[in-house]
């Protein structure tokens, strides 16, 4: 009777070992579910083509923390952004000019969150190019030529080339027009040119024609792979102090990095220098869009200077984010 019980012990100790040794190996072999995400939701983006590119980034980014989160974003410039978010249309406005006390009223909520600037560009087949990118543009002269039309030849700026000055400017409601426009205390519809939709098409617009003269956002502008300039257009040196000539410390237009560095440091005009912002219509209260723009504010900011855009302050974050609790 012993030696059948030992057995029959022996046999259950075996079978207890042989399922450990089985829900091991199960458990080695069997995937490890990431935690729940119960985030979810739309996340519907349209406005400033200043804007879209980074926050497409963002939206990619937070899409692999958060991948039940669905974002649609388009551009179509700074004034349809605002009109779409105030309309409903979409939960997020890219807003890359000043909000207008109307627009405040209608429950225009905005939370900044990075910063650019708008650049004076030309092409680099300019016969004067060589004594343009040595003497710069005076604000007087830029004011000359897309407000007042007193300056029409390329040789009244710099160079003794005559050729005519072909003007550009934005067709769509735009931040970058409406920035650049208050750079001389004037409005967007006060800038003459030749209207083109959007930032690339100004910026091709300019690249075709010899003797263009426009403005763009530095996303533009740039290529952020070698941060270099684009070929074909290129930034027209804004002469800040005035004296005629482009001194070492307004030399500043080589990569997107140098012109970023001097855009934080203020050496670049303010404006055309100007912070960026989500606009909504009244504080934002869905979940996925606190989250997102929390993220934006904190994580994202790491994607702000590869993208070539400038860094809001530690303390502007805070105020921003303050907006959102």
């Amino acid at each position: 009777m012993k030696t059948i019980y030992k057995q029959k012990t022996l046999i259950a100790v075996i079978a207890a070992i042989s399922v450990l040794i089985g829900a091991s190996a199960f458990n080695k072999s069997a995937p490890v579910k990431p935690a729940t995400d119960d985030l979810q939701g739309t996340i519907s983006i349209s406005g400033a083509f200043a804007l879209y590119p980074i926050t497409v980034k963002w939206a990619d980014e937070f899409k692999k923390l958060h991948p039940k989160v669905i974002f649609n974003i388009s551009a179509g410039g700074a004034g349809k952004g605002i009109t779409d978010a105030l309309s409903g249309l979409v939960d997020i406005g890219l807003a890359s000019r000043d909000i207008d006390p109307s627009e405040v009223k209608k429950g225009a909520y905005t939370v900044y969150v990075t910063k650019d600037a708008v650049v004076p560009t030309f092409n680099t087949g300019n016969p004067n190019a060589a004594a343009l990118l040595a003497k710069g543009v005076k604000r007087s002269q830029f004011l000359d030529i897309f407000v007042t039309g007193n300056i029409k030849n390329w040789n009244q700026v710099a160079g003794k080339v005559s050729v005519p000055i072909h003007v550009y400017t934005r067709s769509d409601a735009a931040g970058a027009g409406e920035t650049w426009a208050k750079y001389f205390g004037k409005k967007q519809e006060d800038l003459l040119g030749v209207g083109v939709f959007g930032d690339p098409g100004l910026s091709l617009a300019v690249k075709k024609d010899p003797t263009a003269i426009g403005y763009n956002n530095i996303a533009y502008l740039y290529d952020l792979k070698t941060r270099k300039q684009v070929a074909g257009v290129h930034a027209l040196p804004i002469d800040v102090n005035g004296n005629g000539k482009i001194d070492a410390d307004e030399n500043f237009y080589a990569t997107i990095d140098e012109l970023t560095a001097a855009i934080a440091d203020g050496k670049y005009p303010a404006p055309p220098a100007r912070n960026l912002g989500f606009l909504f219509k009244g504080k934002p209260k869905k979940k996925e869009l606190v989250e997102f723009v929390k993220y934006v504010l904190t994580t994202g900011q790491k994607f702000i200077d590869e993208n070539g855009y400038i860094a809001l302050s530690k303390i502007k974050i805070q105020e921003e984010l303050k907006k959102v609790e």
